[in-house]
C-alpha cells in the first residue's frame, strides 16, 4: 500500500489497541503504543531511501529484505527498545505486541498489491503478489479517514475500527471474486493464453490485463467481464548475442529483468554510432505508452555508454535521463 494508507492504518490500530485493558488504563502506555503503531506501520518501507542512490538498486530491493520474515520480527523489537527508553513507564510487552501487529499488517496488506513483497525470505526470494488491491485503494483509505474522523468526534474506537476491519475483510473477498471473473473473461477473449496478469486500478471494476500465449503478448483493460485488447505483439526471444549479453549485465537492465515478468524488447541503431537496447514492461500501459522501461546505449566496442530504468512518460525525458547518465 501507499504511505498514506499505511499511516492511517497505524493510527487506527493505535485506537483499536484500547481493546487491551493494559493500554486503555495506562495513558503513558497508550501514548507509546500509538507512536509505536504509527512507526511500525511505516518501518518496512524504510528501503524507499534506496531511490536516493538509483532506480536499479531501488527496484531490486524495495519490499525485499525489509519485508522479510526476520525483518518483520526485528522491526518491533527495535522500535519497542527505542520507545521504552522514551516512555520508561510504559508496559514494554504490550507495547511490543501492538507494534508487532502493526509491522505484520504492513507486510501482509502489501502482499495483496500487484507489486507484492518478498515476504517469504529467507526461505524464498519469490515475489508474493496476489494483485487484488491497488497500491492506493480509495475505498480502504477513505473508510480509515472516516473512522478516524468519527473517533475524533467521540465514537468508540474499539467498536468502530472492529466493524471497519470486518468491512475491509469482506471487501478483500469481493475483490478476489471480481479478479477471478476478470481472469475468466480474459480466457474467453484470448483462449490460448498461457500466462495472465490481471492488475487492479483505483477504479473497482477497471483492471489492467497483460497476457502471453506461445506466440503473442496481449495488453488490454477489463471492465467487469468485458475485456478490450489494445495491443498484440508477436513474441521474439531475446537474441543470444554479445550485444544483448553485455546489455543485460548492466545494473539497470538486470534490475528490470529481475522485476518484470512480461516485457518485450527493441534494438535500434542510433545516429552517433551507438546501439540502443530497450526493454518495455507490458503491465503498465498508460495513454498508449508503456512508461516502465530499461534502456542501455552501447558503442561499437560493446561498452555501455549510458543506461536507465524507471518510469518515463515522454521520450524527451528519457533522453535527458540518458544524457545525465552518460555525463556521470
Amino acid at each position: 500500500m501507499d504511505s498514506g494508507t499505511h499511516l492511517v492504518m497505524g493510527i487506527a490500530l493505535g485506537g483499536l489497541a484500547l481493546a487491551d485493558p493494559v493500554v486503555a488504563n495506562h495513558s503513558i502506555t497508550f501514548t507509546a503504543v500509538m507512536v509505536g503503531t504509527i512507526i511500525g506501520s511505516q518501518a518496512p518501507d524504510i528501503d524507499t531511501v534506496l531511490k536516493m542512490r538509483n532506480n536499479a538498486i531501488y527496484i531490486r530491493h524495495h519490499r525485499g529484505i525489509t519485508h522479510s520474515i526476520p525483518a518483520t520480527l526485528l522491526w518491533p523489537l527495535l522500535i519497542t527498545a527505542i520507545l521504552s527508553l522514551i516512555f520508561q513507564d510504559a508496559n514494554s510487552f504490550h507495547l511490543w505486541l501492538w507494534i508487532q501487529l502493526a509491522v505484520f499488517l504492513h507486510v501482509f496488506v502489501d502482499i495483496f498489491n500487484a507489486y507484492g513483497t518478498q515476504a517469504l525470505r529467507p526461505f524464498s526470494k519469490k515475489w508474493v503478489a496476489l494483485g487484488v488491491i491497488n497500491t492506493f485503494d480509495p475505498f480502504i483509505f477513505t473508510i480509515h479517514c472516516i473512522g478516524l474522523l468519527l473517533w475524533a468526534f467521540g465514537a468508540n474506537p474499539v467498536l468502530m475500527f472492529s466493524i471497519m476491519y470486518f468491512i475491509i475483510f469482506l471487501y478483500y473477498i469481493l475483490r478476489f471474486f471480481v479478479q477471478n471473473a476478470v481472469k475468466k473473461a480474459v480466457h474467453a477473449t484470448i483462449q490460448d493464453e498461457e500466462y495472465v496478469i490481471v492488475a487492479p486500478t483505483m477504479r473497482f471494476f477497471n483492471w489492467r490485463v497483460a497476457a502471453a500465449s506461445k506466440t503473442h503478448y496481449y495488453v488490454g483493460k477489463a471492465y467487469g467481464r468485458t475485456v478490450n485488447i489494445y495491443d498484440k505483439f508477436e513474441i521474439h526471444p531475446l537474441p543470444k548475442t554479445p550485444l544483448i549479453e553485455k546489455a543485460l549485465s548492466d545494473s539497470n537492465l538486470a534490475a528490470f529483468v529481475s522485476f518484470s515478468p512480461l516485457y518485450r524488447w527493441e534494438i535500434s541503431e542510433l545516429d552517433n554510432d551507438l546501439t540502443e537496447v530497450r526493454l518495455i514492461d507490458l503491465r503498465y500501459r498508460s495513454n498508449n505508452r508503456y512508461p516502465f522501461v530499461a534502456v542501455a546505449h552501447l558503442n561499437n566496442d560493446l561498452d555501455i555508454i549510458t543506461s536507465y530504468t524507471g518510469w518515463i512518460f515522454t521520450e524527451d525525458k528519457l533522453q535527458r535521463k540518458l544524457q545525465i547518465g552518460a555525463s556521470d
